[in-house]
């Protein structure tokens, strides 16, 4: 009886060995390579002690928390005017703001109408002998001049102010030393009964407190509050539906009065770093403009995710903390300066006590050093005092200091 071959196993079999063989000498040439690169690394290689700085530092998103009021008159339907500019400081009970009166636009279409009147007369009466009137004309021309180089709108709007007021004082004088003086002072009586029904009409708005003044209202001031920070949690943070580095819109309708002596950011995060934090601790923020906050940690929680919530307590009031809820920002946890030295160079014996190898000549010695910060690839070292030396039991007669420009080897373990 014949026998069968299957050339399927057959195939397999081969291609199972080639594959045994590939490997093989894949782990050969890896081999030759580690052990040149063995050879070429030489156990003496050395590295200079030098001065240097270490920091740690991390990227993160945060929420603003500000101690906000919120001031809302009767007549918010009408439109709100700014008395104090967006990021303007206000004092107790100064005005911020005023409503519209329900026929404003009407009683201003007559004022603009009676100051070109005005002007009108003005330019009808020539030349009046009055050295207050030139020095107002002196004044207008001025403010004028300004206008045409200025491109802020607002500065726009209070220079045209200015120069209305300037008319309206050449108007009363004028009108006492004119031929006409009878219909111009009859026009600024007129245009000061209507500007006086303005004021009246109009509902003012002053703050309840001493801060700063803005206009950028979105609802959250009383959920994203300092008062309790327990209420924050990871899911409540993202539930607000927030886009990071999004402005604020400024409101046609309330204003609010920030507390300037503090600011809250609100983080959740993850690392090392922030799972080892600590209240109280002080760390230096840098937000995206580049500008750097002190801050120090006002709270802490653990999150169900491993994670932790971390609430920073700033004392500056920046413009970007003003007009933003949600922004992304660098955590300094530490930075130290001092003897740097990379990791490798430092060995640690069963003691857990750290030593570095110092080279001078052919000798070698084994110097014992403090490790005060570290991160993945370097330390700042420093040496023990007596005191230090004295509880570790280490003789400080003989114990020799590390010193800049000394001499290390760069991988003692070698």
């Amino acid at each position: 009886m014949s026998k069968i071959i299957n050339f399927n196993e057959l195939k397999d079999k081969k291609t199972q060995k080639k594959y045994i063989i590939y490997l093989i000498f894949a782990i050969i040439i890896i081999y030759i390579f580690y052990s040149i690169y063995l050879l070429l690394r030489s156990p003496n290689e050395t590295v200079l002690v030098d001065d240097g700085s270490l920091t740690l530092e991390e990227s993160a998103t945060g929420y603003i928390i500000r101690e906000e009021t919120v001031l809302t008159g009767n007549n918010y339907k009408n439109g709100l005017t700014a008395i104090l500019s967006e990021g303007e400081r206000a004092a107790k009970d100064q005005t911020i703001f005023r409503y519209s009166s329900s026929n404003e636009e009407e009683i201003k279409s007559k004022i603009e109408e009676i100051n070109l009147k005005i002007q009108e007369a003005l330019s009808k009466e020539g030349t009046i002998p009055s050295t207050d009137i030139r020095n107002l004309e002196k004044q207008i021309d001025e403010k004028l001049q300004n206008l045409n180089e200025i491109t802020d709108t607002q500065t726009i709007e209070e220079y045209k102010k200015e120069i209305e007021e300037i008319i309206s004082k050449k108007a009363k004088i004028a009108g006492s030393l004119s031929q006409r003086g009878s219909y111009i002072q009859d026009l600024s009586k007129q245009k000061e009964e209507y500007e006086q029904k303005l004021t009246e009409g109009s509902e003012y708005i002053n703050a309840p407190e001493a801060g700063v003044v803005s206009y950028r209202v979105d609802g959250l001031e009383d959920i994203l509050t300092p008062d309790d920070f327990s209420n924050l949690t990871e899911e409540s943070l993202e539930n607000l539906g927030l886009t990071t580095g999004k402005i604020i819109s400024t409101s046609t309708e309330s204003g609010k009065i920030i507390n300037n002596f503090n600011c809250y950011l609100a983080t959740i995060l993850s690392s090392e770093s922030a799972k080892q934090a600590e209240l109280d601790e002080k760390v230096t923020l840098t937000l995206s403009s580049g500008n750097e906050i002190s801050a120090n940690i006002k709270y802490i929680a653990e999150q169900d995710n491993d994670k932790v919530l971390i609430v920073f307590e700033l004392n500056t009031l920046t413009e970007e903390l003003i007009q933003y809820r949600k922004i992304s920002f660098n955590i300094t946890w530490w930075s130290y300066s001092g003897l740097k030295v990379p990791n490798t160079s430092i060995i640690e014996d069963e003691k857990g006590l750290k030593y570095v190898i110092r080279k001078k000549a052919d000798l070698s010695e084994k110097v014992l050093v403090k490790v005060l910060k570290k991160n993945d690839k370097y330390s700042i070292i420093s040496t023990y005092n007596t005191e230090e030396l004295n509880q570790l039991g280490v003789d400080s007669q003989s114990y020799s200091k590390i010193s800049q420009y000394d001499t290390i080897l760069l991988y003692p373990n070698t």
